[in-house]
């Protein structure tokens, strides 16, 4: 798989099909990585590849990617390593889909590079309701995981990134119902029903983000056809 590096930064990434460019973000939280699509039902990637260019990536310190850690590591350092990778491929404005974290993501470039991002469809996003203890736990397993690759960051870097990530009160984590109500990128909202994919949080997106759909009904197999269909139609609506 290809390789994406900058300033001591390796971003594992693939390509799949021709056309507009679609980055993609695979669920997993903090291991969001490519192999992660491999469960996701409908096949996004083998779908929506017919039609666009499909770009998937391992973020940061998740699968084939690496990169160090820093006290003052937070959302705006994968928004970071999004767009440069982008800038890498050559590639201006863009859509997006993104699947749990990935819904973060998307608000988070919808807020950075508002010029760029043409419209994303959010699959199931995250959201803060009554769940921060879950999350915290999710990044204290995933940092247990790579703590050996990373011999040389304090336990104070690592508490300060956990921090910056879950220890605030933004329904997105990274963005506000405030800055929803900013955000003018048209967005396709699926909305989740677990823990940490609370439908609280897609419904707050829809209601604040003053170009944004829900749609309620679309995760169980009798819904398939119909969500691919509404997520190629809504990218198709925004060229």
């Amino acid at each position: 798989m290809p390789t994406f590096t900058r300033g001591g930064v390796s971003l594992v990434y693939e390509e799949h099909g021709a056309g507009k460019p679609l980055l993609m973000f695979a669920p997993g939280g903090m291991r969001s990585r490519i192999a992660a699509w491999q469960r996701v039902q409908p096949n996004l990637i083998d779908a929506l590849s017919k039609t666009y260019r499909v770009i998937v990536m391992d973020q940061r310190n998740a699968g084939a990617s690496w990169a160090p850690i820093h006290a003052t590591d937070g959302w705006s350092t994968y928004t970071n390593d999004h767009l440069a990778l982008l800038d890498h491929l050559g590639i201006g404005r863009f859509h997006a889909l993104g699947v749990c974290i990935g819904g973060s993501f998307i608000a988070g470039l919808a807020l950075a590079a508002p010029d760029r991002l043409i419209a994303g469809a959010m699959l199931q996003p995250i959201g803060l309701d009554n769940n921060r203890d879950a999350f915290l736990e999710l990044f204290d397993g995933w940092a247990s995981e790579i703590k050996a690759k990373h011999p040389e960051t304090a336990e104070e870097a690592w508490a300060s990134f956990r921090a910056n990530l879950y220890e605030g009160d933004k329904v997105l984590f990274n963005a506000s119902e405030e800055e929803l109500t900013s955000i003018q990128t048209p967005l396709l909202v699926l909305m989740g029903n677990d823990l940490y994919h609370p439908s609280s949080a897609s419904r707050t997106i829809a209601a604040r983000a003053p170009n944004a759909t829900l749609v309620e009904q679309w995760k169980e197999p009798e819904f398939h056809g119909a969500t691919l269909e509404r997520i190629a139609a809504f990218l198709a609506a925004h060229p």
